[in-house]
């Protein structure tokens, strides 16, 4: 099993360690809902360095990056970075990614249970272009800082304008001889900021940050993927192998606006023939009129008659609810439409609500 920079800090810290994507990681320390809580009100980290970090670099980056992803990448200026789609020929979702503009060359951050069959997928689609494509994962780590307090705390502890950086725009600079990134960005539906640095100042990185955190009264504390799937959730975040992967297109996920039609990219065709016709299916959110949880692929039923399929639930420690997200016909996606979910032994009665379910104050 793999193992991130912060392994022993995890252990140190008590942290339940579980094998995700083949990398042992921290699923929670003092407790799921006490981090979901404390990342709402304040502001935590948590260690997401299992994600891919891949550089490409050569004449021919940004030109392969327009064919591979969904979105635009030549209007980016240095210092923005943007989410988007990989798709496979016929649409479906090779991964979700967010590529960055550096001053000479670009960053892909994709999902770890990716990032192999990415680089192979990168590798054939590059063949006899002027690109080097560099997995720079295992050099170094990668912590995102979220909540409420995130901006303001990581703006006094570090030499950087952190509250003056914009929403999908990030910093780069030097420490110690290493090259580190900051970008307003994250995955919890806080405020906050995704760091990437050196492998080897990760753990000191981390430290600074708990302990001098602390003594200005405002301790960052750490979280475990448990918090990270509840916030994400709440906020109506896609996670890939459930709202989003090779099955389902990205129009159909209901990420249309990260599909740019007014340039060529690989499924553009499959793409363009769902937006013609229009999905047959269409994501929902959902809450559960019980206070047990429905799992992914649980059929969703209407009427007694199965019509689409769970992708993601929790119990919301936000808003104190059994909450859902799944697939279903878009003529049964309209909010208030009642339908079921079998779990097995029992259904559960649940009816579609507007998504996200949660969306932070902005003052």
């Amino acid at each position: 099993m793999l193992q991130t920079p912060l392994i022993n800090f995890h252990r140190d810290s008590g942290a339940h360690l579980v094998d995700f994507a083949g990398w042992e990681m921290p699923v929670y320390y003092e407790g799921l809902v006490k981090e979901h809580h404390y990342t709402r009100e304040h502001a935590s980290f948590f260690d997401v360095s299992h994600m891919g970090r891949v550089e490409f670099r050569g004449d021919d980056a940004l030109k392969l990056l327009e064919w591979l992803n969904t979105r635009r990448m030549g209007d980016m200026k240095v210092g923005q970075c943007r989410y988007s789609h990989m798709c496979r020929e016929d649409g479906g979702i090779l991964d979700d990614v967010i590529v960055s503009r550096l001053e000479d060359y670009y960053l892909v951050v994709c999902n770890a249970s990716n990032r192999e069959k990415l680089l192979a997928w990168w590798e054939k689609h590059s063949a006899g272009m002027a690109v080097n494509i560099e997995d720079k994962t295992f050099e170094t780590a990668m912590v995102a800082v979220q909540g409420p307090e995130a901006i303001g705390i990581m703006d006094e502890l570090l030499p950087l304008d952190i509250a003056g950086l914009k929403r999908y725009h990030f910093i780069t600079g030097n420490v110690l001889g290493g090259d580190y990134y900051v970008a307003r960005t994250g995955y919890t539906g806080e405020d906050g900021v995704e760091i990437i640095l050196p492998a080897h100042l990760a753990h000191t990185a981390v430290h600074m940050l708990t302990s001098q955190s602390a003594q200005r009264g405002r301790p960052v504390k750490p979280a475990g993927l448990g918090a990270r799937d509840t916030l994400r959730t709440e906020a109506g975040m896609p996670l890939y192998g459930h709202e989003l992967s090779e099955e389902w297109d990205s129009i159909t996920a209901g990420q249309g606006w990260c599909v740019c039609f007014d340039k060529n990219f690989i499924g553009k065709q499959a793409l363009e023939k769902v937006k013609a016709e229009g999905p047959k299916m269409k994501l929902a959110g959902f809450e559960v009129a019980s206070k047990r949880t429905p799992r992914p692929h649980a059929p969703i039923l209407h009427r007694g008659e199965h019509v689409g399929q769970v992708t993601s639930g929790v119990t919301s420690p936000t808003l104190g609810k059994v909450i859902a997200m799944g697939f279903v016909p878009p003529t049964l996606a309209e909010v208030g439409t009642e339908v079921q979910m079998d779990i097995g032994r029992t259904r559960l009665d649940a009816k579609v609500v507007p998504l996200p379910f949660y969306k932070r104050s902005k003052g």
